[in-house]
């Protein structure tokens, strides 16, 4: 393995981490997030962001057929969840 083969290896992985690190880019810096962003963020599924957004528990604002969600909301939701006490089924 000489000192190129290395340099090559180098900037094959930087690369990599690269796009990775782009491909799993939270949506945090943004403030308005569609739905699949938050089902993403919350891994939840169609029907669960479905019933947050008709009991009203999530905000949200349709234009032109697509569902916005104000990050702030979301972060709202989470730190009410965080208070509830714990349901034990």
């Amino acid at each position: 393995m000489t000192l190129a083969d290395l340099e090559e290896f180098k900037k094959d992985l930087l690369l990599s981490f690269k796009q990775l690190l782009s491909e799993n880019k939270p949506a945090v810096g943004k403030k308005w997030l569609k739905s699949y962003e938050v089902r993403e963020l919350l891994r939840i599924s169609n029907g669960t962001l479905q019933t947050l957004r008709n009991n009203g528990t999530l905000p949200y604002t349709k234009i032109g057929g697509i569902v916005y969600y104000n990050h702030d909301d979301i972060d709202k939701l989470l730190i009410d969840m965080q208070k509830r006490p714990l349901m034990v089924r």
